[in-house]
């Protein structure tokens, strides 16, 4: 009987290293913090499968990025799917625009997770329905490559020449009316069939996978703690950021509430907005289950004004069976004028 050489076990040690991250949490002495902090770390690594095993530059296909059950931080309005990508080949994504508010492309070098650092992702170029033709089907062709090719007269969206990963958003305000797009990607660059990985390159993708909650921990604990060093509890902190979230005011804060109190948001939703919404997040900056814990989002540009509670005394969004005393809400604007 062949005995393996390296234990699977042995390839995961990295896991452990990432629930050292505890110590950056709010409450690191904490035991549900602590079970809290492993169910991430699974959370993603099951994730990792998807972003190092599915799918290949040279083949691509999209995969589930983030949703309601890889809740690192997805708004919940929209679904994610992602593939890897090289910036030195061309790509085909063709099918049925649907119905969805906001259909978008972001394209860039490093993923979330799979470097280390926001400095490693860069070269992001994204693109939304406002730039790229629906033809009277309902159906959309664009090409993806680093130079647009002589003479051609399609939808054409640049990618970055060190690009590793395209990603797309379905964002919907209306989840039950709005029909999903139905969208394929294929490589139009000359490539051979996809080869069978060798001992050597599943081995990688294993240690990879095992790396990947580590880092995603490290990006999202400090981008969190950053603004409650600033403002502190129960007060918003306007952010503009750069990259692939540059069409998109951030509106974070960190509520903390005693057993008896409610929290009050009221906010002024701009005139000139494309998209917004308000989410809860805990304080692992995971998007709270929001079938079930509703949060707030709307059409309306007026004010909006709703309750956040830990238990169920006030029976509105956002307030049922909270169960928590921290957390962070978190608002978005996307193409408004405000703070510009």
């Amino acid at each position: 009987m062949l005995k393996t050489q390296h234990s699977l076990l042995a390839q995961l040690d990295d896991l452990e290293a990432a629930l050292k991250e505890i110590e950056n949490t709010w409450e690191p002495d904490s035991e549900i913090y602590q079970v809290e902090l492993q169910r991430q770390v699974l959370m993603n690594f099951s994730y990792a499968y998807f972003a190092y095993f599915h799918a290949t530059p040279e083949h691509p296909d999209w995969s589930p990025l983030w949703n309601p059950v890889y809740a690192l931080q997805p708004n919940p309005d929209d679904i994610y799917l992602y593939t890897p990508i090289r910036g030195d080949l061309s790509y085909r994504v063709s099918g049925r625009r649907g119905s969805s508010h906001l259909l978008t492309f972001t394209s860039q070098q490093g993923m979330s997770g799979m470097v280390e650092g926001r400095d490693a992702i860069r070269g992001h170029h994204e693109i939304d329905d406002d730039d790229f033709t629906v033809d009277a089907s309902g159906d959309i062709d664009i090409l993806f490559s680093a130079e647009r090719p002589a003479g051609y007269q399609g939808d054409w969206a640049p990618i970055d020449p060190q690009a590793t990963g395209l990603f797309t958003r379905f964002r919907s305000y209306d989840w039950y009316r709005e029909e999903d797009p139905r969208l394929s990607i294929e490589c139009l660059s000359e490539v051979g069939p996809k080869p069978r990985l060798s001992v050597a390159q599943i081995r990688q993708q294993i240690a990879e996978m095992a790396r990947f909650p580590g880092r995603k921990t490290r990006l999202y604990f400090p981008l969190q703690d950053a603004v409650k060093d600033v403002v502190g509890f129960n007060q918003f902190l306007p952010q503009k950021m750069d990259g692939a979230l540059a069409k998109q005011m951030y509106l974070p804060a960190f509520f903390q509430l005693a057993a008896n109190e409610a929290l009050i948001l009221e906010v002024d939703i701009p005139d000139q907005v494309r998209y917004w919404n308000f989410q809860l997040n805990d304080p692992l900056f995971n998007s709270l289950d929001y079938v079930y814990r509703l949060y707030q989002r709307g059409t309306s540009t007026s004010q909006q004004r709703w309750p956040v509670s830990r238990g169920d005394r006030i029976r509105r969004p956002w307030s049922s069976q909270l169960a928590r005393h921290r957390g962070i809400p978190r608002g978005r604007y996307l193409r408004t004028l405000v703070w510009r």
